[in-house]
């Protein structure tokens, strides 16, 4: 398992998680707070229509009961109707064809206003008058109805639903006799079609489950298509009904004309119905965002791990011993500056892989010429040896002293170069004494040299043949290119205000030639020279270890001054602690 997490545990993956859990918790926010503020939107919206519908049903019953209202006052305030009623009032005879007329009037009226059925008039003893014919079979007045009527005194008063017929509705008033001081003249009573008073879109009720209740102003219900009791309802103060298991909004709207209340129970989930709609939008909006969203994170945190992936492959290849550049990729500004960085790391890498190689080639080059001048160092030894002492008893003196510089000079060459490369700074001096001793057998008095350094300096260490191929090329160069007699000086000064010395190995010799000198110090500008003619170690081997041993220190290698006929001086610093610590650090 937790190899399995150690493989996906990536700087990708874990760009991607934190990328996608950011944006899930941001969507998951947003969505949230869109959904609460729609839904109470469209809840709101909601009531606020079916507010609308209860305000718009109340103000149609309103204008309906005026218009009943308009027509039955027609009826009761027309001339006709004044006349015939105070007739009866005064019990005077009303012909047959007076009441013929009157019916027509009413029978017009009746024909212009919308909802009324009949009207039905009666005299102040309740005995009818119109209709002539009793087809529609009339209703008896009853005393509960005269007494409101005269109550309310000419208004129109609300009866409710015929006791004969489901169908219609009945209203009923007094008829005030204008010519008798408003005295009570008898009653005319409304039938009204009982559609005319449905206020809401049946079929729409029944798609949404939604009912819809009218009440008079005694809270008896008018119209209703709710069959249970009413009593909970129309008592209940709350917003919300439980019908059925079931909540129910309860939209109330009371006419101030009227009197009557207007319900409209509508289902809680008729009015969330576009909330399940919306749920399921944001949470398909919020899929497609996450999963776009997932596309271009992906792509983005490939772009930027993509130059990683190669930098760590790469670097992977250099702990292999490749050390290769890894190439420069369009990227943001820290990984091109952390590639840029390994590129140069590993060009200096490179570059002290190839010194230190360099190094080991003339390292191993010396190493071989010593082993090549070992062959059978004991024997040679012996032999020199022998010849020592032979020519010390023939009295050949000068002859045993040069035998005897040879044998310290071989001696000198051929010990381990492993565990002598670094020498004392006095050794190195009397190993070239040894040699210009041997080189006076050569040159005769044409030959003289003067070595000079303080004694304070005899224990510095350097590299083993540092000064001798100077000052072989001095002799061989310098000596045997001259008519006469050759100074050789080489001396080792301090030099002032610093912790350098200063090693100087000068002539009288024959001098280089200007243009050769000039191709010399070019060539020492550009890393290296070539190497002069003749036998021993060149130039060149001493200026490249000079850089190899002393680049720390920042050495600028061989200074060469030189003019035709009057001599060549050749000279360079070291530190004189440099070469210590260095000989200390490889002997440990």
């Amino acid at each position: 398992m937790l190899k399995v997490l150690k493989k996906w545990n990536t700087l990708r993956n874990q760009i991607l998680i934190v990328f996608l859990s950011a944006m899930f918790i941001v969507l998951l926010i947003v969505s949230i707070l869109t959904f609460n503020q729609v839904s109470y939107l469209l809840k709101n919206n909601a009531e606020k229509q079916i507010k609308q519908v209860a305000v718009e049903a109340n103000g149609r019953l309103e204008s309906l009961y005026e218009q009943i209202n308009m027509a039955s006052k027609l009826v009761v305030t027309n001339d006709k109707v004044q006349k015939l009623l105070t007739k009866e009032y005064e019990n005077k005879e009303v012909p047959f064809l007076e009441l013929q007329e009157l019916m027509g009037t009413v029978n017009t009226i009746t024909a212009n206003s919308d909802g009324i059925f009949s009207f039905q008039l009666f005299t102040n003893e309740e005995h009818r008058i119109l209709p002539l014919d009793d087809a529609n079979a009339p209703l008896k007045l009853r005393k509960s109805w005269v007494e409101l009527a005269k109550r309310e005194k000419g208004r129109l008063v609300w009866i409710g639903e015929d006791p004969n017929d489901a169908n219609y509705f009945l209203a009923i008033r007094r008829v005030n006799l204008m010519d008798k001081n408003y005295a009570n003249g008898g009653y005319i009573l409304i039938s009204m079609y009982k559609e005319y008073f449905q206020f809401v879109n049946k079929d729409l009720t029944n798609k949404t489950n939604q009912y819809s209740i009218l009440l008079d102003k005694a809270l008896e219900p008018i119209i209703t298509d709710y069959d249970k009791p009413l009593q909970s309802i129309i008592h209940n103060d709350s917003t919300t009904v439980e019908i059925n298991k079931k909540d129910y909004m309860v939209t109330r709207e009371e006419s101030d004309i009227t009197g009557w209340t207007v319900l409209i129970l509508t289902p809680v989930t008729a009015l969330t119905s576009g909330i399940s709609v919306l749920r399921s939008s944001i949470f398909v909006s919020g899929l497609i965002g996450l999963l776009i969203y997932f596309i271009c994170s992906l792509f983005l945190s490939t772009i930027i791990t993509r130059p990683i992936i190669r930098l760590t492959n790469t670097m992977r290849h250099a702990s292999q011993g490749s050390l290769e550049m890894n190439p420069k990729l369009p990227s943001v500004n820290e990984i091109n500056e952390l590639n840029s960085t390994y590129n140069q790391l590993v060009k200096e890498t490179n570059h002290l892989i190839k010194m230190v190689y360099e190094k080991e080639i003339v390292k191993s080059r010396s190493e071989l010429k010593a082993i090549q001048a070992q062959i059978n160092p004991h024997f040679l030894f012996n032999t020199l040896n022998a010849l020592h002492w032979s020519l010390e008893e023939k009295g050949e003196e000068e002859l045993a002293d040069t035998v005897v510089a040879m044998s310290n000079l071989f001696r000198y060459t051929i010990t381990n170069s492993q565990e002598d490369e670094w020498v004392f700074l006095k050794d190195e001096l009397n190993h070239i004494n040894d040699y210009m001793e041997i080189m006076q057998m050569r040159f005769g008095d044409k030959l003289k040299w003067r070595i000079e350094m303080d004694t304070a300096y005899e224990l510095v260490r350097v590299p083993k043949f540092l000064i001798q191929p100077l000052v072989e090329n001095a002799v061989i160069h310098g000596a045997g290119n001259k008519i006469g007699v050759c100074y050789i000086i080489i001396s080792v000064r301090h030099v002032s205000n610093t912790q350098n010395l200063l090693v100087t190995v000068e002539d009288d010799g024959a001098g280089i030639a200007e243009d050769s000198l000039e191709k010399i110090k070019k060539a020492m500008a550009k890393g290296g020279i070539t190497s002069v003619k003749g036998k021993g170690m060149a130039i060149s081997n001493v200026f490249k270890r000079l850089k190899l041993y002393y680049q720390e220190d920042g050495h600028e290698g061989l200074e060469i001054k030189s003019m035709r006929d009057k001599g060549t001086t050749v000279s360079f610093e070291i530190p004189i602690m440099g070469g210590e610590k260095e000989c200390i650090q490889k002997q440990s």
